[in-house]
């Protein structure tokens, strides 16, 4: 199967880079289905059931979420209606939506299970523990985990946790795309983070200048995702037959409106 995910879309210009590009990645990297990690879409912070549509729209077949699910109050309901669109599954018992999916890909069934690490994050149900009952109870033929998770050390101790037991564990959140994509003992593949889709001149997606204004005088400061400028996309392409991982980036070179 071969499994095109792109990382943490960032707002309008996220979006925007999505739907310029997602159809092209699919046709050329032989695709079978792309999975979309939309947590920042709306605005930065959240999803809303419009831009989940939206993002749909483009080609995404599937959506996961992380630590900013449940910014907006209105995809509450949606997340239990019966959408392609999960959050991380450690959230405690009672939490709006699911924490995993299966789709049918060409005859297999492929299983995604989004989660959440704990450090320097929210207390929650513990990742680790919640990936063992899940594999333990769903039956599937193909298993793709999205770990959002803020330190490199609990991302790959996921990765080496579920290696032999997931196709593929990949990480989300830190926006930042790192050079550590590889196959695992057990040909479990791996990437710390995919990076993210979104502004590209600023931070993490946000203008530099509130970013380093925060730093420099400790005061809280909103930070304003711009809707225009030069954009950067983010995923990888996996294929498990053949156990290969490979990035995927596109950057623009000038601003766009």
């Amino acid at each position: 199967m071969r499994i095109l995910f792109i990382g943490d879309i960032v707002g309008k210009v996220g979006r925007r880079m999505l739907g310029e590009h997602l159809m092209n990645l699919k046709k050329e990297h032989g695709a079978q289905i792309a999975i979309v990690n939309g947590e920042n879409a709306a605005h930065g912070k959240g999803i809303t059931e419009r831009i989940y549509k939206e993002l749909l729209s483009y080609g995404a077949d599937f959506i996961t979420l992380g630590n900013h699910t449940f910014a907006k109050r209105e995809i509450y309901d949606v997340l239990d209606q019966n959408v392609r669109m999960i959050r991380p599954a450690n959230y405690p018992d009672g939490a709006p939506g699911k924490g995993h999916g299966v789709v049918n890909v060409n005859g297999e069934k492929l299983l995604i299970l989004n989660l959440q690490g704990r450090s320097f994050m929210p207390a929650i149900d513990c990742p680790f523990r919640k990936a063992d009952s899940i594999l333990a109870d769903v039956d599937a033929d193909t298993v793709f985990v999205d770990f959002h998770s803020e330190t490199t050390s609990e991302s790959l101790a996921m990765g080496h946790y579920l290696d032999g037991r997931a196709d593929a564990v990949v990480g989300t959140h830190t926006h930042v795309q790192t050079n550590d994509e590889q196959v695992l003992p057990n040909k479990t593949k791996y990437i710390t983070d995919v990076g993210m889709t979104g502004f590209k001149d600023g931070i993490l997606g946000i203008r530099k200048e509130e970013v380093i204004d925060r730093f420099l005088h400790q005061l809280p400061v909103r930070h304003n995702v711009p809707e225009e400028g030069a954009g950067i996309l983010s995923g990888v392409i996996i294929d498990t037959k053949s156990n290969k991982i490979d990035k995927i980036r596109i950057e623009e070179k000038k601003a766009r409106p």
